[in-house]
């Protein structure tokens, strides 16, 4: 259990570090940056469709079967990350921004970012319980979706009033919060039989929902017939790395 708890808290604080990525990105082109991270969309929907499936639903089911229970699970985790965004969405500000007033949506978007970063240490914890090369594949299919995250929050507190310097140690501390969620799962997991098969199913469920309701739409809003064609062969490489991790299992 001693290894499994440290493979998560690296893989947790690997995920957090990502939070400064966002800097890297004041050198570059907004029309060249979001070409870029449009094919980084389609890769990462199809990295986390690719852990759902390939990953967590398979150890999970091999393990007790593909009960109606499981299903249960995998749609909780649906409804959750549902819910998660409509709260998150709900509050608006009315208030010019400033420097002295950061605006509402950015705060709300660090409240949202804390909530999706502890259900991504909930859902690391859980990968790493299941077995160490699932939690390995979580691991990557997590960091893929987070690089154009992490971008697209720290875009947020810069324009929403924070100066670079804030929105970045800001943004940091949000992803800490990912421990938390890490620890939240192994205290849940030592009290309740049988919890981590549910917080595995839930896992796959919150990628999914994930995958189609936040990623592939973007995909839709650019249609030209080579754009989609990129965006198809990021999606299925993306799902070819997953696919290939079960070699290293």
């Amino acid at each position: 259990m001693e290894e499994i708890v440290l493979y998560s808290l690296a893989s947790v604080i690997l995920v957090s570090l990502l939070s400064f990525i966002g800097v890297l990105t004041l050198s570059v082109k907004p029309e060249t940056l979001k070409r870029f991270m449009l094919y980084f969309v389609a890769f990462s929907a199809g990295a986390l469709l690719g852990d759902a499936f390939l990953h967590l639903l398979p150890e999970i089911v091999g393990e007790v079967g593909f009960t109606l229970n499981i299903s249960l699970y995998i749609l909780a985790g649906i409804v959750t990350f549902f819910i998660i965004e409509k709260i998150v969405h709900w509050r608006h500000c009315h208030v010019p921004t400033s420097k002295a007033h950061p605006h509402a949506f950015a705060y709300m978007n660090l409240v949202g970012d804390a909530v999706h970063n502890f259900l991504d240490g909930v859902i690391i914890a859980a990968s790493f319980v299941v077995s160490i090369p699932v939690g390995i594949a979580t691991t990557i299919a997590v960091l893929f979706h987070e690089i154009p995250q992490e971008i697209g929050d720290f875009g947020v507190l810069v324009h929403g009033g924070f100066r670079i310097r804030a929105a970045l140690l800001m943004n940091f501390a949000s992803a800490l919060v990912a421990v938390i969620g890490m620890g939240f799962a192994f205290m849940v997991g030592a009290y309740i039989e049988g919890s981590m098969i549910f917080l595995g199913a839930f896992a796959a469920g919150g990628f999914i929902y994930i995958a189609g309701s936040d990623l592939i739409p973007e995909l839709h809003k650019c249609v030209s017939a080579k754009s989609a064609t990129l965006q198809l062969v990021a999606i299925l490489i993306g799902m070819g790395v997953m696919y290939a991790l079960i070699f290293l299992e």
